[in-house]
């Protein structure tokens, strides 16, 4: 009761889930993003113009007490560097583990941001029927086809049913051998780990450095009711066991390129990330 005057109650959803408490939202959401500098004087021209776009196809994260936290991808991570490659001439394949819809935290949807609202309704289509990864995973082109990269978004869905999927592997070692960037933001790291074990002698970016969502963040955050409990296993310290390095410790706009690997730290990455992303893919 003490939790709900103070705002600070998970609010239950109809599935049985939880979702973050009122102050928890006013605190972690924006009616608007950040998004800027999104306009491409140059645009791609070569002969892969893909974005293989990696999603999870599962809402709901089982929490270390056993409750589950209503999530999935987090809107303004994957639509707003989306908005940067498409605008600098770059196409998506969308693709989740079966091809079931893409699930979105829609309670993180800026609603006052006509751009985000836009390129959402424009890839619906996708987003409702995408690609199956267990299918493509079936047959990888040996020439990488027309990709120039994967990204994988993050919001907690991304440790659901990614981080395990043998199909994901598959793609991470094809996508790493035929050279392609890898672009992950915020919890979209934890997909990585399914590389590790994949039928390969070695998790193929150890030794990197990346950009990811803090342990020590996602630790503090039940205390305001964002998760109705603590995360079952903690993103960082896993891809640390894989010998990869974490160069920032706060949720911020910080973002890190190592080779053909482009993270961001958090949502609040998501414009720096697409920047960044945009800006390589162009050689600019």
């Amino acid at each position: 009761m003490l939790k709900k005057l103070l705002g600070i109650a998970p609010q239950p959803t109809e599935d049985g889930a939880y979702g973050p408490s009122k102050l928890a939202l006013k605190l972690s959401t924006s009616p608007k993003s950040d998004l800027s500098d999104a306009t491409y004087a140059k645009r791609y021209k070569g002969d892969k113009p893909k974005i293989l776009v990696v999603c999870t196809e599962e809402r709901n994260l089982t929490m270390a007490n056993g409750k589950k936290f209503s999530t999935g991808n987090h809107p303004v991570e994957a639509l707003v560097p989306m908005i940067h490659l498409r605008n600098a001439g770059f196409e998506f394949d969308i693709i989740t583990p079966t091809g079931k819809p893409v699930q979105f935290e829609l309670w993180a949807m800026p609603q006052e941001d006509a751009e985000v609202k836009q390129i959402y309704a424009d890839l619906k289509d996708q987003i409702n029927s995408p690609l199956s990864l267990a299918a493509f995973a079936k047959n990888l082109p040996k020439d990488g086809a027309d990709y120039s990269a994967v990204f994988i978004p993050g919001g907690h869905g991304a440790m659901i049913d990614l981080p395990d999927n043998d199909d994901l592997g598959k793609l991470i070692h094809w996508a790493h051998g035929q050279d392609l960037y890898m672009i992950t933001i915020c919890h979209g790291p934890a997909a990585l780990i399914a590389a590790n074990g994949a039928g390969e002698s070695r998790f193929p970016y150890a030794g990197y450095e990346l950009t990811v969502f803090p342990d020590a963040v996602d630790k503090q955050t039940p205390m305001i009711g964002y998760m109705p409990g603590h995360l079952p296993w903690k993103v960082g310290e896993k891809l640390t066991e894989l010998g990869v390095t974490i160069v920032n410790k706060k949720a911020d706009k910080s973002c890190h390129i190592d080779r053909k690997l482009i993270t961001g730290a958090s949502p609040a990455a998501a414009n720096e990330l697409g920047k960044l992303a945009t800006k390589t893919l162009l050689g600019l």
